[in-house]
């Protein structure tokens, strides 16, 4: 995008510029604003679905307004959703105030911070297209002809845009919010790498136990930088969200207002016509994919935009991620790598002020609509810059990055790609020889005892969306690592993924995966092994001959499930090349 479009965005006004006959039905000429709901509720035919929406409290009026959907996923099992039936109560209250009928319905959630390190993290990936699938399903069964979706957690983010995306109905997406920092600023990994430090003898157990009491204070997900946030401020990018919805705290009285604006906001789009794929446009995930790697943003956020872009029918592949990244800086000081939390960017304004400084210098594509029905360029036009002297945003002459922390790499390890978190702060390239593990678990054992040791690589296979099965994050291990002083003195490399809270050298999504017979599954003990971010590599130091023999030698796993979600999970997902898709 150049600086002449960026100009042209800015001078529009009103909703999206169309020309000929879409100027029309943009309008709402030809749009029906109960397109949906009338097939369930009008007619004599439909009597017996009126006398049973009667009963859960319709009235004569009701059957004349557009029914907008507010999907929940409250849920009392983990701090991300616990608040968010209050939140979805505003939402249905925004709707019926803006004339439409809110109606409200739960699906699932589960705790990536609760399961982790342990086989329940197995269904953490499936649960995305569980939600998915399940909002869907409501929404297409009951005739919605809008949604308010309400997610708070890593998975049911995604999963929320993955549907409205597969159903193209007007559609407004609300984040739950982050959590305010525990003491002295500790969050969930503060305990994980407490974990690790206890291991080596740093952490006493009546240290342990006092960072286990705090770093959790109540309600909203993890607060940093990691894959909830990440993937809050990629939506708002997108178009989907209201502006500022990605950077509040989830106890908060603008969070509750933002609810009540998405409801009423979803209104205006029922009666506009406006529906999401006129929205989730290519150029918007570029400025997703600007706005992740701008805040230094979690390596879930390619799994998912690319997934999110499928559903949008939009083509998305890792390469896409690579283009972008060469132009966009790391400009935000954020944990995991970084010291602040979500709380110190929101106290500062937010993501707004960021974007405005994207869209100012071309970096972002102004001229994309968004749910406002105004363009995102005329969304940012008011937004005033960070105060003075604040520490959280980096100026583009002083990133912390020149280029993208999110770096794609091929090589004879992973043929059909890979994805790194390489901040600069771990160095640009790594060489070691490979532990091998078979599994998170043993992996972890290992790294705690005092096995894994400077310069080697750990590799952790049989971890990916068919071999996992569900592609479980590897946060203990990495934490462990962190934990035991081993941060800049090993890499690991896996076919999972990792949560947004890991960092150090890691490497994760390698494709093909050690279950279909990836190069991963022939790797051994000592194997040479060179990671080269620069060059954007990883290799083994492994000949063609020997390739082959291993090859030949090799028999697939038997699978780990064999009856149930996760084998169904195993039989129909894709590579996480292509974003662990399932249909």
């Amino acid at each position: 995008m150049n600086a002449k479009t960026t100009r042209a965005s800015r001078r529009t006004t009103g909703t999206v510029q169309t020309k000929g006959p879409q100027r029309k039905k943009a309008a709402g000429a030809e749009h029906d604003p109960r397109r949906w709901s009338r097939l369930v509720v009008d007619g004599a035919k439909q009597s017996p679905s009126r006398a049973m929406l009667r009963a859960v409290g319709f009235t004569d009026a009701d059957f004349r307004r557009p029914q907008i959907g507010i999907a929940s996923t409250w849920a009392n099992l983990t701090p991300c959703n616990m608040h968010i039936n209050e939140l979805a109560g505003e939402a249905v209250r925004g709707v019926d105030a803006a004339g439409g009928k809110g109606v409200l319905f739960n699906t699932i959630t589960v705790s990536d911070g609760i399961s982790m390190g342990s086989p329940g993290m197995r269904y953490s990936l499936v649960s995305r297209e569980v939600i998915a699938d399940s909002i869907e399903t409501v929404a297409g069964a009951e005739g919605f002809d809008g949604l308010v979706t309400i997610g708070g957690c890593d998975k049911n983010m995604p999963a929320c845009a993955i549907a409205i995306a597969r159903l193209d109905r007007p559609a407004v997406f609300v984040y739950g919010g982050t959590i305010r920092p525990g003491v002295r600023q500790r969050d969930i990994v503060s305990v994980f790498e407490a974990v690790g430090g206890h291991a080596a003898g740093s952490v006493s157990d009546e240290e342990l136990a006092e960072v286990e009491r705090t770093a959790i204070p109540g309600p909203g997900s993890c607060g940093g930088m990691y894959t909830a946030n990440t993937m809050a401020s990629a939506i708002e990018a997108l178009g989907l969200s209201l502006p500022e919805s990605s950077a509040q705290e989830a106890v908060s009285p603008v969070k509750l207002d933002d609810c009540r604006r998405a409801g009423e906001a979803v209104v205006r789009l029922v009666a506009a016509g406006i529906t999401p794929r006129r929205i989730l446009t290519r150029k918007a995930f570029e400025n997703a994919i600007t706005v992740v790697i701008a805040l230094g943003g979690s390596t879930n956020a390619v799994l998912h935009l690319i997934a999110m872009a499928h559903a949008a029918r939009v083509r998305l592949t890792l390469d896409d991620f690579t283009r972008v990244g060469r132009r966009v800086p790391v400009l935000a000081d954020m944990r995991p790598s970084g010291r602040h939390s979500m709380s110190d960017l929101v106290a500062i304004g937010g993501i707004r002020p960021l974007m405005k400084r994207l869209l100012d210098q071309g970096l972002l594509h102004g001229e994309c609509l968004t749910v406002t029905g105004k363009t995102m360029a005329e969304n940012l036009a008011g937004a005033a810059d960070y105060p003075p002297g604040q520490q959280v945003i980096r100026s583009a002459d002083n990133p912390i990055k020149a280029d993208s922390h999110l770096v794609v790499l091929r090589g004879n390890v992973a043929p059909e790609g890979a994805v790194a978190k390489i901040t600069g702060k771990e160095g640009l390239a790594f060489t070691g020889r490979a532990r091998v593990f078979d599994g998170e678990e043993r992996a972890t054992a290992a790294i705690l005892a005092g096995r894994v040791k400077a310069g080697d690589v750990v590799v952790i296979r049989h971890e990916g969306p068919r071999g996992g099965p569900g592609m479980r994050e590897m946060l203990s291990p990495t934490g462990a690592i962190m934990g035991r002083g081993l941060g800049d003195k090993v890499a690991l490399i896996t076919d999972g993924r990792f949560s947004g809270g890991s960092h150090g050298f890691v490497v994760g999504h390698i494709s093909p995966e050690a279950a279909v017979g990836g190069p991963l599954a022939l790797l051994r003990n000592g194997d040479r092994i060179t990671i080269d971010a620069v060059r954007r590599r990883i290799d083994a130091d492994v000949s063609a001959t020997e390739w082959r023999a291993r090859r030949k030698a090799w028999k697939a796993p038997k699978p780990y499930a064999t009856t149930g979600v996760l084998a169904k999970y195993a039989r129909i997902v894709r590579s996480a090349s292509e974003g662990a898709i399932t249909d």
